[in-house]
């Protein structure tokens, strides 16, 4: 009898090892669920997982998928904890996982473990470049496509020098300094950083170093609700009335807690916006009315989508999710393809590619409703969006 339990307890835990348990696919939705990114991916992209799951039959390669969700709080030990604990306990892919530094923590538990880490939410451009891995997916922005974007469009609006808020982890060294390389070769020059941790209240110091510096244009280099709080302090201060404001990651949420009026003019880039046709609509109206607080879908929600699609086609083509390194390269093999990115490939870094477009912030007399904010200035085709195949530093590249 002690025979039998012993084996039987080692097969449980075999298969829990795997990406699959007994009849089950396991998907985890790991990111912030209660902090100053929760509105930008938190339930939003469980929401976004659970109807690509759905409309895509909610079975691959002959197994029912199961979405779970967790908060990682934007604490680094917390994350990777919750991305051991999910492996072990079976779950084949983790995605989203905003917050750069705990993205990079579990991309190598990913790669420890034989699993598949999708960022969608996370924006180092690192998971493509020095730290690549067999076992990550990078889907929807990084620091690359965003910063040198922007810097190339503001150095062509004569902006000649620049002062950074940014926020004090990888992402936003990150972004800082990809933004900082472009303008710096585009002619202009960086007169300073501030920098804060995540979920700062009150940003007066920093702006007021900001204001000092006499910069041509201030570049917030953070995200989430701290852009929308930077800014909106910003605002309060005047700075606006003599330098440019810029923020290197700006969301249609951002837009909102601003208002119009604030933000009005201001150039952004992103890879989806829920008004550009008919698909992206009709997607966005199924993702509105289950959002628990009615929210449009943003970029970061559409990769989530958009990503566990090409995920359980690439499982159905290897026939399972056990082996994840495996399934990574059907990922690679397979063109993507979805209504709300169209057609492209993950490329052998891990790097999905796709278009970017440039937007403008619509002044309140353009805009036709609440989520009418955007107005496209240029389309930003895929082999140019993102950093070059040969200057990331990837091993995975052959040189």
């Amino acid at each position: 009898m002690r025979i039998l339990i012993t084996t039987m307890l080692a097969a449980l835990l075999a298969s829990a090892a795997n990406g699959q348990t007994g009849d089950t696919v396991r998907i985890g939705v790991l990111n912030d669920m209660s902090g100053v990114y929760s509105d930008d991916q938190g339930p939003g992209s469980v929401v976004a997982a659970q109807m690509a799951v759905e409309d895509y039959g909610g079975k691959t390669a002959g197994k029912k998928v199961e979405v779970l969700s967790a908060d990682h709080q934007n604490k680094t030990d917390i994350g990777a904890q919750m991305a051991r604990r999910w492996f072990d306990e079976g779950v084949g892919v983790i995605v989203d996982v905003p917050n750069s530094a705990i993205a990079l923590a579990v991309s190598e538990l990913a790669r420890d473990k034989n699993k598949v880490l999708i960022g969608s939410g996370a924006g180092t451009s690192l998971l493509t470049g020095e730290k690549c891995s067999p076992n990550t997916v990078h889907w929807t922005y990084d620091t690359w496509a965003y910063g040198h974007g922007l810097a190339r469009a503001v150095a062509q609006q004569n902006v000649k020098s620049v002062y950074f808020i940014t926020a004090d982890y990888a992402f936003g060294h990150d972004l800082e300094k990809q933004f900082a390389d472009e303008f710096v070769k585009q002619g202009g020059r960086v007169l300073g950083s501030a920098r804060h941790p995540i979920g700062t209240n009150d940003f007066s110091s920093l702006l007021l170093q900001a204001q000092g510096s006499k910069a041509d244009a201030v570049a917030f280099a953070n995200a989430g609700g701290d852009t929308s709080n930077s800014l909106k302090q910003a605002a309060e201060f005047g700075l606006g009335q003599q330098q440019k404001l810029l923020a290197l990651i700006m969301g249609q949420n951002n837009v909102r807690a601003l208002g119009l009026p604030a933000s009005q003019g201001i150039m952004l880039m992103v890879p989806f916006y829920w008004d550009m046709n008919d698909q992206t609509r009709a997607f966005a109206q199924r993702f509105q009315a289950r959002h628990p607080k009615k929210l449009m879908p943003n970029d970061m929600h559409a990769g989530v989508y958009a990503s566990v699609l090409h995920y359980l086609k690439a499982v159905d083509k290897v026939g399972s999710a056990d082996d994840g390194k495996a399934v990574v390269a059907a990922m690679k093999a397979i063109p993507t393809d979805d209504p709300l990115f169209g057609n492209g490939k993950v490329r052998v870094d891990g790097r999905t590619l796709h278009p970017m477009y440039l937007f403008q912030v619509k002044s309140p007399a353009e805009s036709k409703g609440p989520w009418d904010t955007y107005k496209l200035v240029t389309t930003i085709p895929a082999d140019q969006a993102f950093r070059p195949l040969d200057e990331g530093g990837c091993p995975l590249v052959k040189q």
